[in-house]
């Protein structure tokens, strides 16, 4: 009976990650072809290695002459590089998909199959590219673009005539590949393959090793979100479907590097600025005689989960200064669920907050916990802070405190994570003092940056520069609101509220990656180089090339991208990085 129910529960999560990982339909592109870039095509199918750095549209031909039918780049043992090419056709081309061969070198020294991939990046709706760069407090009826950003590891594919069809090729370089010179090809095979395209590319692997992403000191925050899993999928939160539903997207994020656990110690910390309201992780209730009992079992649960996938420096706790203020929890005399609002510093809020504080240290200490977590709070207040702090070092003086917002040196000290926004000024001292006490700091962008971002109609290259700016900086590493927020139809319009598109998830359902996000990546993986190569520098006394690198990073100010794009930066920082 036992093993029937197991083989249930597998069945149920297998069906509900088939459903949705299968075919879908993309939206109409609300603009209108430009059929004269068709019609001076000659007819036919075309195919060509492209650019990166742009989002190419659907509805029209891109401007590609010669074909692009060779790509070759350079890479580190360990790290994962990438390409697009695309397909663009004047007639229908039914079921298209792919094969690639191993990478090999002259000596037989070979990059396995299993180690590439080339998968069709799909079109999503999202704001207007002429909108100012992105905002908060977007306007309804603001203008739509369809861009290419979703990575679908679908095997196939229909093209309609007229329309352009990008794919996304990837290759993870093992760590123990033999330094040298590797050759490949991938093949385009249009139905049942009587008509094949080709295209070729060399990888150079170069003699310096990338650590596996667990190793990676980069300080990757990205907020997750297990409630739009659990809707998305349509499975009961927490359940053991959820958490099987989710092991593979928290997986991914793992395998970039994170380091953060998004913990909720109380219900819609964020004002319903989400389309799935995050829920308490901790259950609140207040006795008949007036005393206090917390329920962390999903916390435990979620913690314990996440830990087992690698993700466990810190464990941030969200949040003890809401935007609305409003604290939810069980009233047994009422036998129902209430709420105060209650302003930090006042009787109500010290009287709501300290014995849970006190019973949750405890909780955290006898779980060992307790020093990898933090009560976390988001774009407050300095004031309400400072009366937050003071209440949570009165119930244990050694509970952690992390922010994500505006810099206050008042209380940088008191702070053991500290993200600041990227518009914010923090004296380089101040981080390097930090770093030696042991204290993180990061930046993050939001909806009010307009670049350089990740929304899904940035430029690409900008999620890339993201990583640079911190070892520019000297921070630690990158916070982000979002990695799975995810919208009402989050596979076809990226769309929601007031906020610019893409800025509340960078991964879809259905194991779908981004360029948005494979970008990112590969900014933190150039971080992790920089910080390898620096430390060898400095170990070795070779201050010419330490002046050079250091002149390489001087292009990542953010007052730089107003005279060039991301784009032109990072492809020439890359490659003098590379002769490095």
């Amino acid at each position: 009976m036992k093993l029937t129910v197991i083989l249930l529960l597998f069945s149920a999560v297998v069906s509900a990650q088939v459903k949705m990982s299968g075919a879908y339909q993309e939206l109409p592109d609300p603009k209108p072809v430009q059929q004269k870039s068709w019609n001076e095509l000659k007819p036919g199918v075309y195919v060509s290695f492209a650019s990166t750095d742009i989002r190419y549209e659907k509805r029209n031909a891109p401007s590609i002459f010669p074909l692009q039918t060779k790509w070759q780049t350079k890479a580190w043992k360990g790290e994962k590089v990438h390409t697009q090419f695309l397909v663009w056709t004047t007639r229908n081309l039914e079921q298209l998909s792919f094969e690639w061969s191993k990478l090999e070198d002259e000596k037989g020294h070979t990059i396995p199959v299993k180690n590439i991939s080339a998968n069709f990046v799909r079109y999503v709706m999202a704001d207007g590219l002429n909108n100012g760069g992105g905002g908060c407090g977007i306007q309804a009826g603001h203008d739509s673009s369809l861009v290419e950003d979703i990575i679908d590891p679908v095997r196939s594919l229909s093209v309609a005539k007229n329309t352009t069809r990008p794919v996304w090729l990837s290759v993870k370089v093992p760590a123990c590949a033999v330094k040298g010179i590797y050759k490949g090809y991938v093949k385009i095979r249009e139905g049942g393959g009587a008509n094949t395209y080709i295209l070729h590319y060399t990888v150079k692997v170069l003699n310096h090793i990338l650590p596996a992403p667990e190793h990676w000191k980069f300080h990757l925050d990205l907020w997750q979100n297990p409630y739009s899993v659990s809707r998305v999928y349509g499975v009961k939160p927490w359940s053991k479907q959820h958490f099987d539903l989710m092991r593979p997207y928290m997986k991914m994020l793992a395998n970039a590097g994170q380091k953060s656990i998004t913990a909720t110690l109380i219900y819609d910390p964020w004002n319903s600025q989400t389309y799935d309201i995050y829920g308490s992780m901790i259950k609140w209730t207040k006795n008949k005689n007036g005393s206090w009992t917390y329920d962390y079992s999903v916390f435990d649960k979620w913690v314990t989960f996440m830990m087992s996938l690698g993700i466990d420096k810190f464990i941030n706790c969200y949040s003890m200064i809401p935007w609305n203020l409003k604290f939810y929890y069980y009233d047994e005399t009422l036998k129902k669920d209430t709420a105060i609002i209650a302003k930090p510093g006042t009787p109500e809020y010290n009287e709501h907050w300290r014995p849970m504080l006190s019973d949750f240290a405890n909780h955290l200490k006898k779980k060992g916990w307790f020093k990898k977590t933090t009560i976390a709070m988001d774009e407050r207040p300095l004031e309400d802070m400072q009366k937050a702090i003071a209440l949570i070092k009165s119930a244990d003086k050694d509970f952690k405190i992390s922010l994500a917002g505006n810099y206050h040196p008042e209380i940088e000290k008191d702070l053991v994570d500290y993200s600041v926004a990227s518009n914010q000024v923090i004296d380089s001292g101040a981080i390097i003092s930090r770093k030696r006490a042991g204290l993180n700091t990061t930046y993050y962008t939001c909806c009010t940056e307009g670049n350089p971002n990740t929304f899904t109609f940035s430029a690409p290259a900008e999620s890339v520069w993201l990583g640079w700016h911190v070892a520019y900086k000297g921070y630690d590493g990158y916070l982000r609101w979002a990695y799975n927020c995810w919208t009402k139809d989050p596979l076809r319009d990226t769309r929601f509220g007031s906020w610019s598109s893409g800025d509340a998830y960078l991964v879809y359902p259905g194991l779908r990656s981004s360029i948005r996000f494979e970008r990112l990546i590969e900014g933190i993986q150039d971080c992790e180089k920089i910080n390898i190569l620096k430390a060898d520098f400095i170990k070795r006394n070779q201050q010419g090339k330490l002046r050079e690198l250091e002149n390489i990073l001087s292009g990542f100010d953010i007052g730089g991208l107003r005279n060039k794009n991301a784009a032109e930066i990072v492809r020439v920082s890359q490659n003098r990085l590379n002769g490095l």
